[in-house]
Formats: structure tokens, sequence, C-alpha cells
């Protein structure tokens, strides 16, 4: 695989951090959490990890992480800004300072913040809401019933603009070093959520577009306001989406919507809409309830059978569960997939295969190993272990197999 034989060192931290790593991991690198002794984790974005815990304010702890970084390709911070610094483990430290010379100047240092490192609300709180909130993409979004804009969980700033954004920049390093020989910083923070948000918002500005932002919210193609892009409740509750944007596709759902209607469907005094009404806005209300009385004769299954195979761009909205069924794993697989050409399907099949085990990593799990990896003797580890820098649960199970 792409990053088989590289090494990530990925300080344990909530979403786009964790994120970033499992890309990773899951094109081959060696990822290694850091995870504080004697805690629980929620995360579970831990596929093909590791996990070490250990105690960064202990001296001994502290020490045995500068050689474990050292040693690694890639080191991922999630913390806030300034927090690596007072650990003694700031990029400085590895890449050098110009001055004097780093651990190691070859690693590529990524970092994940939610707003820029630098500016005034670099030590301010905040989540996922929060960022978007300042990239203009929120309120463009379709209006929730109090007319306030409704927002799509924590996908665009944690996951894309975060923890995507920064595997990529990590990615972008690796091959700058492999020209320079040379180690990077990059930074990566959600706030700037608004470049994967580009398309809408110059949209928004262009005199002549009507995809988004010339309307108020809710009014325009995207953004709920066109009833060919839109969701339809359904008879029993299910849902069905229609995102039939080109003419043809438009007049491929509307004769297939209409067809498939009962014979004794009425509407407004027998009217029905034609292929070419779908520019005419002032038709979309009439449209769009036309559509929600039409949907809710029949169940999703019906009408996903109606446009299963057709280019009228209408698809049932699965819920988790059906989702996973449907792909054969409640666990997503990873994308895009890399492969050989001149590989045989059998090797493509190796190459691309996921291990799925516990969702959840325990903190700890891998100590002992990750350290007798780094090269530590009994002695080394025993004294970590009375230095209270591997925590009191190691020090009294056998997890961590040296005679005190």
């Amino acid at each position: 695989m792409a990053l088989t034989g590289f090494k990530v060192i990925e300080f344990a931290g909530l979403a786009p951090g964790p994120f970033a790593g499992l890309i990773l991991a899951d094109n081959g690198a060696s990822v290694i959490r850091i995870d504080r002794p004697n805690t629980l984790s929620t995360d579970v974005l831990t596929r093909g990890k590791r996990s070490l815990a250990i105690n960064s304010k202990v001296p001994s702890g502290r020490d045995f992480l500068r050689t474990l970084i050292a040693s690694a390709d890639v080191l991922i911070d999630p913390f806030r800004p300034g927090v690596m610094e007072k650990l003694g483990l700031g990029p400085d430290v590895f890449l050098g300072d110009g001055k004097t010379k780093g651990l190691n100047e070859k690693l590529v240092y990524a970092r994940i913040a939610g707003f820029p490192r630098t500016g005034p609300r670099k030590d301010m709180a905040g989540h996922d809401l929060n960022y978007i909130a300042l990239t203009g993409a929120l309120a463009m979004m379709p209006p929730g019933p109090s007319g306030a804009p409704t927002f799509p969980m924590n996908i665009l700033a944690d996951f894309a603009g975060g923890g995507l954004m920064c595997a990529a920049g990590i990615l972008l390093a690796l091959i700058e070093r492999g020209r320079s020989g040379r180690g990077q910083v990059v930074n990566a923070d959600m706030a700037r959520a608004r470049y994967v948000s580009t398309f809408p918002l110059l949209h928004s500005i262009l005199p002549t577009s009507h995809i988004l932002g010339k309307g108020k919210p809710g009014t325009n193609t995207l953004d709920g306001g066109a009833p060919f892009y839109n969701t339809y409740e359904c008879k029993c509750g299910g849902f069905m989406t229609v995102g039939c944007l080109e003419p043809q596709f438009f007049k491929a759902f509307i004769e297939g919507f209409s067809a498939a209607l009962p014979k004794n469907f009425e509407f407004e005094n027998g009217w029905r809409p034609t292929p070419d009404l779908q520019a005419n806005k002032s038709e979309w209300p009439r449209m769009r309830a036309y559509f929600a009385k039409g949907f809710l004769t029949d169940t999703r299954e019906y009408w996903g059978k109606v446009f299963h195979g057709t280019d009228a761009c209408a698809v049932p909205v699965l819920t988790p569960k059906e989702a996973a069924a449907a792909q054969g794993s409640p666990f997503p697989e990873f994308h895009p997939r890399v492969i050989r050409q001149d590989m045989d399907q059998s090797s493509q099949a190796s190459q691309q295969s996921t291990s799925f085990g516990n969702i959840i990593l325990e903190p700890g799990l891998h100590t002992e190993a990750v350290l007798r990896e780094t090269g530590l003797s009994d002695k080394e580890i025993r004294q970590l272990l009375l230095d209270g820098a591997l925590g009191e649960e190691a020090r009294k199970s056998a997890r961590v197999n040296v005679k005190l």
C-alpha cells in the first residue's frame, strides 16, 4: 500500500486528528496513538492503529516520546496552540529553529486546531458548528422551521475541513520531503472549512448565479429551493431524494414519476409538471407540492423500485443500518482505492483488505510492544514504570511484563 513503511505518531484527540490518522493507517502507515495512562477512550476512528499509554508530563515519559518521535515520519498534534511547546515537544525540537539542529529534521509535523494558530481567536474553544459559522457556509444552509440555518452534523469542519485537509497536507509534505529531504509543518484549522466550501461561496458572489446565494437561503437551486433537488417523505415514513438538475435527468424523473402515480391521483384540476417548466421559478412551489403529494401515495420501497436503474437521479434515503447491510459491513470502507494496473486481482484484493477489530482501541493496549520496538531494555522499561510514566494500571497489571 502507498504508505507502507511510514511511521506516524498520533496524539489522542477528538474527531479530526483521529480521522487524519485513520486515513494514513488505512493506506498502510503504522500509526501509534499516544494516550494518557489510566484513561478511557471513546475514539472510534482506530482501525489499524496501536495505542501507547505514557505520561508526557513525567520527565522520563517525555524523554521517551522525544526518542519515539525522532524516529517517526509524521506527528499529528490535535491540541490547542502552545500545548506541545509546553510539553517540550514543539516543532522546533524536531525540525530545528534555523540555529539549532533538530532531533528529526525529516519529520512532517501536522497540527490541527479549531481556529487559526495566529489571530484573535487562536486561544478560543469551539466546535464544528462554531467554525462553519465563520466560513459563510452555514448562512447558506437550508433554513429549518425557525428560519435558522440547518447544519450537517460535524462533517463539514471536523472531518472535511479538518481531518481530511490535514491528511492531504501530510501527503503534500511527504512529497516535498522526497524532493528536499526536509520535514514540514502542516497547519490545518477547522475554521478554514471555508476552503472546502469554495464552490458555493464563489457562486454566491457571481451576479448571474442561481445555484446558491442570490436569493435568501432555501430559495436557490442547491439549498432546498428547487423542487427537483430536494427530499420527500413517502407513505409509512421513509424518504426519497430527488436530484435531477440537468434537463435530461429532470425529463426522465418527471415522466417516470407521473407514470408511477395512482390512476386516481388528483392535483389542482389535473395539473402536471412538464420538462419545459424546470427553469420557471414561479412554478417551483406548485411543482414541490405536486411531488410531495405524489410521493405520499406509496412507500419508499415502491419509489425506489420505480427509479432503480434509471437516469431520474431519484434514490431512497437509507438508514445507517440499511446502508451497512447494502455494503455488507457496518464499517465504512476507506476510499479512494489506490491500485496498480500491473497487479492481478487477487494481489489487489490482498493489498486493499481492511481489517475490522474492536471499534474502541483500549488505551495502552500496545504499550510494551512499542517500548520494545523502540529498543528499550527491561531496565529502562522498569524505570518508566517506577517513575509513573506508564501509569498506575501498568504497574499493577501484567500488561508491561518486567519485574520491579
